[in-house]
Formats: structure tokens, sequence, C-alpha cells
């Protein structure tokens, strides 16, 4: 009886294990360099990893925000996932712990330049 009991809870912690990893999410961290508003879009200039990228949401939408310069983790989302088509990313506080229950600061699409 025993061998099954810790059968089962052997395969239990499996499983939550292996759901956390698949759940698991992208993520680094970038340095906002500017943002800009235009024609009702928020653009912000990041440098990630040594190269440039454009974040762009809908000015009034749900985390859209204008983001002043420093350092942000970046978390990009699996794909159809999020609000935008394209690759949709979060943004939240350098020295966020853990994404889901720190608050988003953002979500935008992320672009290369």
């Amino acid at each position: 009886m025993r061998k099954i009991i810790l059968l089962f809870i052997l395969l239990a912690l499996f499983l939550v294990f292996g759901a956390v990893g698949a759940g698991s999410q992208d993520k680094s961290y970038t340095t906002v360099k500017r943002n800009d508003l235009n024609n009702g879009a928020v653009v912000v200039d990041v440098l990630r990893d040594g190269k440039a990228y454009r974040l762009t949401c809908n000015q009034g939408m749900p985390g859209c925000s204008n983001l002043k310069n420093g350092k942000y983790q970046i978390v990009e989302l699996p794909k159809n996932l999020g609000m935008y088509e394209c690759k949709d990313v979060e943004i939240y506080a350098e020295f966020a712990m853990n994404p889901e229950k720190d608050k988003k600061l953002g979500e935008f699409c992320l672009e290369e330049k």
C-alpha cells in the first residue's frame, strides 16, 4: 500500500512540475531608450541583447502605457496569445519575481528595427 501511495505522489509531482515547465515563457531584460506618441499609438524604442527593437501598442487599450527610460523585464508570450497579432510581449518591473503574480506594466507588439 505504501508503494502505491508513494508512486501516486511521485506521479502527481511529475505532472505539476511538467505543467510548470511547459507553460514557461521566454523572459529577458530590456532597456527603454525613448517613447513617443504617434497617431494614437505608443511607440517605445528599446535595446535588448544588443539589438534595437520597437514596442508598439494602441493608446487607450488595456496594458498600453508610456514606459519611462530604464530597465525592465520583457516576457514573450506564446504564439496566438495576447492582444496583438504579432510577437506579443508583456513588460514588468526590472526586479519582478513572478510574472503571474507581479503587476504587468504593459503589453506591446515587439518588432525588430
